[in-house]
């Protein structure tokens, strides 16, 4: 485990996955999630969902809100020493505040970047690599789930909400260079995700449009009709209908 001020060799990389799964590796290594028990788990997905310095009493109070101070504080060190060699690499700490060492890539932090990088375009982005079959699986992957502690769920809808956003700027611009097919993936991945969100229903309409098949556009405007109806039972608002073509949508 690695404190501040200490010096020590270089660390292979760490890659730290709270997308689809927790999962704890070196760098082209087999996992040694076995290894960590379920505190262990708990505090290093903590880390990587905060991002930042964190300092002990909100990790112990975050981990463990039902427990008195000394015992928070007593659970935290348990959990401290019964890190596997690897979480012990992972953590760097001082006497106030635990964080991820440098050596530890969180998979969230380059998803992050990825859905920031299509909702804030500049010259240089997206990149080429934001537009491949990868980007849209990532995209697609929810965060820890199974997890129902309540910082992990505040978390992970954060994460939804950007991820659903990011779908949907992508799957435009997969539309603008002609790339129908990965457009409709990257739109589907999105109504998957959230079959009653409006604005993904829309941008699958506007990419079947652009492509030219109004039937398309009519089905999937129809399928939403239908889902919402059942579930809400509402209707579509008068901007969805305006997207398709001068006839009554049925």
């Amino acid at each position: 485990m690695e404190t501040a001020g200490s010096e020590h060799a270089p660390q292979d990389v760490i890659l730290l996955s709270v997308l689809g799964r927790f999962d704890l590796r070196r760098k082209e290594g087999e996992t040694l999630l076995p290894a960590l028990t379920g505190e262990a788990q708990r505090l290093l997905a903590l880390l990587a969902l905060r991002g930042r310095l964190v300092s002990r009493a909100s990790v112990a109070g975050t981990l463990w809100p039902e427990s008195s101070e000394q015992h928070a504080y007593a659970s935290l060190r348990s959990a401290l020493s019964r890190l596997s060699a690897l979480g012990q690499d992972a953590v760097v700490i001082t006497d106030n505040d635990l964080e991820l060492s440098m050596s530890v890539r969180v998979d969230l932090d380059d998803a992050r970047g990825l859905a920031h990088r299509l909702l804030e375009p500049t010259p240089d982005t997206p990149q080429a690599a934001d537009l491949r079959a990868e980007a849209i699986r990532v995209l697609s992957l929810e965060c820890l789930p199974d997890w129902y502690d309540d910082w992990v769920l505040l978390e992970a809808e954060e994460w939804r909400q950007l991820r659903l956003h990011a779908l949907a700027a992508l799957a435009l611009v997969l539309t603008e260079t002609h790339r129908f097919g990965h457009a409709i993936t990257a739109a589907l991945a999105a109504i998957r995700a959230d079959p009653l969100r409006e604005s993904a229903w829309a941008t699958l309409i506007r990419v079947h449009l652009a492509e030219g098949n109004q039937s398309e556009a009519f089905r999937a405007f129809a399928q939403y009709r239908e889902v919402i109806l059942q579930e809400l039972e509402v209707e579509p608002t008068p901007a969805l209908r305006a997207l398709l073509p001068a006839r009554e949508a049925r």
